[in-house]
């Protein structure tokens, strides 16, 4: 496994529009990563009896009807959380002209490594932390291949900052979280294939 050098077409890069294309994908999947579950019980679900408190008058206390009163301790929440979704929906061309750009990007900026190959004898993280290490990454990265290697994945899992991806699986989120992009000829070759025009 060894770092090569690529030449691309710089026609097939997309560099002058989709900042706010990037923009709406990184905010699409990063609430799509939401959970929406919290929730509290509004007056009508906490637990009580509809019996008034006290009269209406003449025991020098504001007046009151019920116990689950929002403003009472022990009471319901006025307008909470309820359990929903956060997802938001982008159209295809969207997505696709957020790729483009941040690839693109990454390219040009020199955060883009190209190998020969991207194999391993076995799935042994230490032999992947120093191959990485071989290639001065030493923080975040992305490794990327054509399609799954299991050996490969199995010693990418358990490392910290270190993500996993396919060239067609690789999405904006995880392309501009990671500081550099880990992958071999024919994954280089599909993701500047996703990104033609």
């Amino acid at each position: 496994m060894k770092k090569i050098e690529v030449s691309y077409d710089r026609e097939q890069l997309t560099l002058d529009k989709g900042e706010q294309a990037v923009k709406d994908a990184v905010t699409a999947i990063r609430n799509a990563m939401r959970a929406g579950t919290a929730s509290t019980k509004s007056k009508g679900e906490v637990a009580g009896s509809n019996k008034k408190p006290w009269k209406q008058k003449g025991t020098g206390n504001a007046r009151a009807g019920f116990r689950q009163s929002p403003v009472w301790r022990g009471g319901g929440v006025a307008h909470g959380p309820k359990p929903r979704s956060y997802a938001t929906k982008l159209n295809k061309k969207v997505w696709a002209l957020a790729f483009a750009r941040a690839f693109s990007d990454r390219l040009v900026a020199g955060d883009v490594i190209v190998v020969d190959a991207l194999s391993l004898e076995a799935p042994k993280t230490k032999l992947m932390v120093k191959f990485l290490a071989e290639l001065g990454i030493d923080r975040t990265a992305v490794i990327v291949q054509k399609d799954v290697d299991d050996t490969v994945f199995l010693a990418v899992r358990n490392l910290p900052g270190i993500d996993y991806a396919t060239a067609q699986s690789l999405d904006v989120y995880t392309l501009l979280a990671s500081r550099k992009l880990v992958c071999d000829k024919a994954a280089f070759d599909a993701l500047m294939a996703r990104i033609a025009k």
